[in-house]
């Protein structure tokens, strides 16, 4: 939860170091003329006046940056880089990759600073923890099979390492700031009262559960910021997915859950942002909103009525009847096939019967007793919302999937929406002092830090 005008939930604005972009431009060839005596008797016939071809590679096993003596190699910005484009289905641009090295260096010298303060307070992440993590992300962010999750991201450009360490640094910074800050906050039960009653006073109004993407801006820097912000955007409304974006580059305490910032009022939000929620569509992306202190990327996750049930979260019990079509179907042949599964599903009279068309017509069968409405696909939540008891769905699906339908053989509708706990309360009031204190930590661990750029 955010207060008004004291906006971030941040975590702290990545490196704001003035990169010099030195690309190294080798010549076609350079000559060199050894003088006699410089050359050696090797027996290997070496010519006196020799040409070398080609050029070294900058981007393997050469240090872009040197962090207080730790390397970061254009190999660990390469592999970086490749998780985000993993994560768009390979579909950003040269240009937009040549920028994103960029942003990605400034993040990857923020990590590295994380974990070197971690280690100097003797915090250490195990093994373990990372792999919970990786399997997570593997699972959540780019529907994986945890078995087959190494190959694929190899087959990107990437790495598990690359990943895993990553998913280290956030571990150990978030450990860091629970034991070093955290024990130092406190917030009194009149504030968390305060926040109970407001709550209160506000039922049945609106409240929001955003996506954002933070990224700090000065007067000097603001229309960089903006324009590459901008060209973020593209990215996500092409396709691009939103949750990796949130991860690589916002600078807020919330890039590590995808820049999630939960369900907030328009009053918790700094006026900018909340003039544009209000305004949203479910699944509505917009940006940049100008903000104190740079520039962010909204996106309306969900929207609710507080303290009201909300239809959507009612439970459902459901059957689902589907069939394949085998490879090298045609769009007519599954066209016709979908008609006629159409046909012997929309006469099912109740859950009862559903098991006995299904086995006529070769349909596979999958029942789930505990599916929120919310969480069904949105082009489904309304035809299902309004389905009766045993009725059927009309057909959906694609060539590739092949072709189904949901029958409603229950639902429980929610009777009462309970505020949040003042446990809950309190918990969101400390992240947001931690935040604001971890700023100024790693504001001072850049002050500090020697970094060398090659």
């Amino acid at each position: 939860m955010k207060l008004k005008n004291k906006h971030k939930l941040s975590k702290i604005p990545k490196l704001a170091l003035v990169i010099l972009a030195a690309t190294l431009a080798a010549t076609p060839s350079s000559s060199q003329t050894v003088a006699d005596s410089a050359v050696p008797n090797t027996g290997l016939n070496i010519p006196e006046e020799l040409t070398i071809f080609g050029k070294n590679d900058p981007n393997v096993r050469r240090a872009t940056a040197v962090v207080n003596g730790d390397i970061i190699t254009g190999t660990d910005v390469g592999q970086r880089l490749a998780l985000i484009v993993a994560a768009n289905g390979g579909e950003v641009s040269e240009e937009e990759q040549q920028r994103l090295r960029l942003q990605i260096l400034r993040n990857l010298i923020d990590e590295t600073l994380q974990i070197q303060e971690a280690e100097a307070n003797e915090i250490t992440i195990s093994p373990e923890e990372v792999e919970s993590t990786y399997r997570q992300v593997a699972q959540q962010n780019f529907k994986q099979d945890i078995g087959g999750f190494e190959t694929f991201l190899r087959s990107k450009g990437s790495s598990a390492n690359t990943l895993k360490q990553q998913i280290k640094g956030e571990l150990a910074w978030s450990r860091l700031l629970r034991r070093n800050i955290q024990p130092f906050i406190n917030v009194g039960d009149e504030e968390v009262n305060a926040i109970i009653e407001r709550l209160n006073a506000s039922k049945g109004t609106s409240e929001y559960r955003i996506g954002e993407i933070y990224m700090s801006a000065s007067q000097e820097t603001a229309e960089q910021v903006a324009v590459n912000m901008r060209k973020i955007l593209e990215q996500i409304r092409g396709g691009g997915s939103f949750v990796a974006y949130a991860r690589q580059f916002s600078e807020a305490s919330t890039a590590a859950t995808g820049g999630d910032l939960g369900w907030v009022r328009p009053a918790q939000l700094p006026q900018s942002l909340a003039e544009a929620a209000v305004q949203m569509q479910v699944g509505q992306v917009v940006g940049p909103v100008s903000v104190p202190g740079g520039f962010s990327i909204l996106y309306l996750i969900d929207q609710r009525q507080i303290l009201t049930a909300d239809a959507r979260d009612a439970l459902l019990s459901l059957k689902q009847l589907s069939i394949a079509f085998p490879e090298g179907t045609t769009e007519q042949q599954a066209t016709t096939k979908a008609s006629q599964f159409a046909s012997a599903t929309e006469g099912i009279k109740g859950c009862g019967a559903a098991n006995e068309v299904a086995a006529s017509i070769g349909a596979a069968v999958v029942d789930n007793d505990q599916v929120r409405l919310r969480d069904l696909p949105a082009a489904l939540q309304d035809t299902i919302a309004n389905l009766p008891i045993g009725q059927a769905s009309a057909p959906f699906g694609s060539i590739t999937d092949g072709v189904r339908v949901l029958i409603l053989c229950g639902r429980d509708d929610p009777q009462t929406a309970n505020a949040p706990s003042f446990d809950q309360i309190m918990s969101q009031l400390e992240n947001e002092r931690v935040n604001k204190r971890a700023q100024i930590y790693l504001r001072d661990l850049r002050r500090d830090a020697i970094i060398e750029y090659n």
